[in-house]
């Protein structure tokens, strides 16, 4: 069993997002090496959230995981795939201008529905008169 599918908390570090320093790219000269790594970004070589950060970022998603994968060792391998399913319809949005943007479906799919946030009682005025 993988530890990772229970996990309640997100982990402080993103072992994907793990970047080559200048030394790992450097070239005979000591310089970072442009034709075999790229060009160097420097906003990525700046890392400016710290662990609560991401923590706070990958919050909803791990959750998420968290439920599906108790729904597949409950209900089964449908469940899961019936849910995102049922998410990826209700998400389609097609845009109409005059329309107020709601999506009340995808909330109750998602567990949001029992829930207030900052854009659930400002949503008018974030939006303009």
């Amino acid at each position: 069993m993988n530890s990772n599918t229970y996990r309640i908390v997100p982990t402080a570090h993103d072992d994907s997002t793990a970047k080559a320093s200048v030394k790992d790219t450097a070239n005979s000269l000591g310089t970072h090496d442009t034709l075999r790594y790229g060009q160097r970004n420097l906003a990525e070589d700046i890392s400016l959230g710290n662990g609560l950060q991401r923590r706070l970022d990958n919050w909803e998603e791990t959750q998420d995981n968290l439920k599906l994968y108790m729904h597949r060792n409950l209900y089964g391998l449908h469940a899961p795939v019936r849910l995102m399913m049922e998410r990826k319809l209700v998400g389609y949005d097609p845009h109409f201008p005059a329309l107020k943007q709601s999506n009340i479906h995808l909330d109750i799919l998602m567990g949001r529905d029992e829930t207030l946030d900052v854009a659930d009682i400002f949503a008018d005025s974030i939006s303009g008169p």
